[in-house]
């Protein structure tokens, strides 16, 4: 083969540092992205926090009211898209036409801005969602105040104990037991090997005499609030609780009932959790009736006394974008009758950046200096990072631009009116790549007339319907949670009958499918659905 010189002309892709910065900006949550700020700032030189409203022009806040071409984010879509390696340059055009904004004579959206869900409370205090409240900023300084002022079981525990006299050996003992304590209230290990642990295995007498402390420490733990607290089980527990209602003489509660689910929980508590009525009246010798009404007394206890003072993570959910209907109530609709949104960034969630002008200006009238280059990169990768940033907020505005168009019936009428989406209906309505549509819709956030949800929230699969049209999984998650809610406690509904329901609906889903969305729903199965 004889050797020889050709020459092609080919497009590859570089992933330039700036492009680098720019992916990973993109898929930054809120506070991610705050802390990357804060980053930069200390140590980037040429990167100042403006006091005052940036300049527009400045910052290119008037790119966020304008869909952004979507030529600076191509190189990320070629990238997953199979490109190889080499050099491109990004376009950095904008489109002229202007999106609605939102005006001053506008009503000012007022919402709790929270998702809400009841805690299942028949199910001893399920664990529910906890309420994201965005009414305001004094509202989201009070929830944080309110998160570090948090009370942790021990303290509450140690501040009763200070009330109670007693001697110094039994005040140790006491506090031994407290710090002993794990999250729910509980005290796991037994007295003999706290005792033991103390003392050591040789010393016997010694163990014996720590023994008897703990025991009257744990009786005086038991008697303090929550009720329950102390207990070295599930059974326990609740027969303190039990105890503490029998105790209380201007409780309503039946006292027969009381015993009976004082013997309720003597039995194995497998049964309880099977919910074996017959098995449960023979052993317990009660009527049936009086025996289902002790099993849902039981129901209603805490079986986690330190719940309430567990220390959770607690983040307040800052919304990146803010939906609003158009105008007044009743006006400004569609052809179609529905009510128009205005989509807008939330401002408090933007950086205010800029050059800093002392130094870029310092830095020009020293050209060919020492360090000259160095100092013109670092301001360089400042105007990057401010270009970046501003990038990341276009294109999350149009996304949420595009959801809203395509969800407006779920912001009028709620979830049942959800319609199926994927991550490539908008990716080809934006023509952004899929991977790309993904980073903006996680750990990002959108305040709506009718609560605070996650933009995933609104993608889901497509189910057939009898017309041949699609049902979302939403919609179908929503019209399952309202069968049940709607069934007869005495006689609840199978995943098969709800099948069948959903299919006079329109809407084919099969039985594997509902017991699905049932367990994703939290939702028990019809035999513990059933009344007690």
């Amino acid at each position: 083969m004889k050797p020889g010189l050709s020459l092609r002309v080919s497009q590859h892709l570089s992933l330039t540092p700036q492009l680098q910065q720019s992916i990973r900006l993109l898929q930054l949550s809120t506070l991610e992205l705050s802390q990357e700020v804060e980053q930069m700032l200390d140590e980037n030189p040429f990167l100042e926090r403006t006091a005052e409203e940036a300049p527009r022009e400045e910052f290119g806040l008037e790119a966020a009211d304008t869909p952004a071409q979507a030529d600076d984010y191509s190189a990320d879509d070629a990238l997953f898209s199979g490109a190889t390696s080499a050099s491109s340059t990004s376009a950095e055009g904008q489109n002229d036409a202007e999106a609605p904004s939102a005006s001053a004579d506008e009503p000012d959206w007022s919402g709790d801005g929270t998702v809400e869900m009841a805690p299942n409370d028949a199910e001893w205090g399920g664990d529910a969602p906890a309420r994201n409240r965005n009414d305001s900023e004094g509202d989201e300084a009070d929830a944080t105040e309110l998160a570090r002022s948090h009370e942790s079981l021990t303290s509450f525990l140690h501040r009763q104990a200070l009330a109670l006299r007693l001697s110094e050996i039994d005040r140790a003992a006491l506090r031994f037991l407290i710090e002993s304590l794990n999250d729910d209230g509980y005290l796991e290990e037994p007295l003999e090997e706290l005792a033991t642990g103390l003392a050591g295995e040789g010393d016997l007498e010694q163990i014996d005499e720590l023994v008897h402390r703990f025991t009257v420490a744990q009786r005086l733990l038991q008697s303090l609030e929550p009720v329950g607290v102390g207990a070295r089980d599930l059974a326990e527990c609740l027969t303190l609780q039990l105890k503490a209602m029998a105790a209380d003489e201007d409780s309503a509660i039946d006292p027969d009932t009381v015993q009976t689910a004082l013997r309720v929980c003597q039995q194995p508590l497998e049964m309880l959790a099977r919910r074996d009525i017959r098995r449960l009246t023979q052993l317990c010798g009660d009527g049936e009736e009086r025996t289902r009404a002790a099993m849902a007394l039981i129901a209603r206890l805490e079986p986690r006394p330190g719940r309430r003072f567990a220390d959770v993570e607690r983040n307040i959910i800052i919304p990146d974008v803010i939906v609003r209907k158009a105008g007044r109530e009743g006006s400004q609709r569609g052809r179609d009758g529905q009510h128009n949104f205005i989509v807008s960034l939330n401002p408090d969630v933007m950086p205010r950046l800029r050059v800093h002008d002392i130094y870029a200006g310092a830095l020009r009238g020293h050209k060919g200096g020492d360090g000259h280059q160095g100092m013109q990169q670092r301001l360089q990768e400042a105007r990057w990072f401010i270009k970046n940033i501003q990038q990341r907020f276009d294109t999350i505005l149009r996304v949420s631009r595009a959801i809203v168009e395509r969800q407006k019936n779920f912001f009028t009428h709620g979830e049942l009116a959800m319609r199926p989406l994927v991550l490539r209906d908008i990716a080809d309505e934006l023509g952004l790549h899929e991977s790309t549509i993904s980073r903006v819709t996680t750990a990002k956030y959108m305040a709506t007339p009718i609560g605070t949800y996650e933009l995933k929230y609104f993608f889901g699969s497509g189910l057939g319907t009898e017309t041949g049209g699609n049902a979302s999984s939403t919609a179908v998650r929503a019209l399952i949670k309202q069968f049940v809610a709607a069934e007869n406690p005495a006689k609840p509904l199978s995943d098969s009958q709800i099948a069948e329901m959903l299919k006079e609906q329109g809407i084919e889903c099969a039985r594997r499918t509902v017991a699905k969305y049932r367990e994703a729903l939290k939702i028990a199965p019809a035999n513990l659905r059933k009344a007690l």
